[in-house]
């Protein structure tokens, strides 16, 4: 979906968006969409790592029944 926009295309939104917001509330906004992506990474890893564990705590209690 991105793919189509090109170059032209983000260009013309920047421009928009500075129309509309002002080029006092861009940063802020870039820092709050920044903000919202590290958390939402953050929050991405954590389930994969709780998955992982899931995963991994059958064959560790076999291990020790084993050894």
């Amino acid at each position: 979906m991105l793919s189509s926009i090109g170059i032209p295309g983000l260009i013309l939104i920047l421009i928009i968006a500075l129309v509309i917001f002002g080029p006092s509330k861009l940063p802020e906004i870039g820092r709050a969409f920044g903000r919202t992506l590290t958390e939402f990474k953050t929050a991405a890893k954590d389930l994969t790592k709780d998955d992982d564990e899931k995963e991994k705590a059958p064959e560790e209690e076999a291990l020790k029944r084993i050894n």
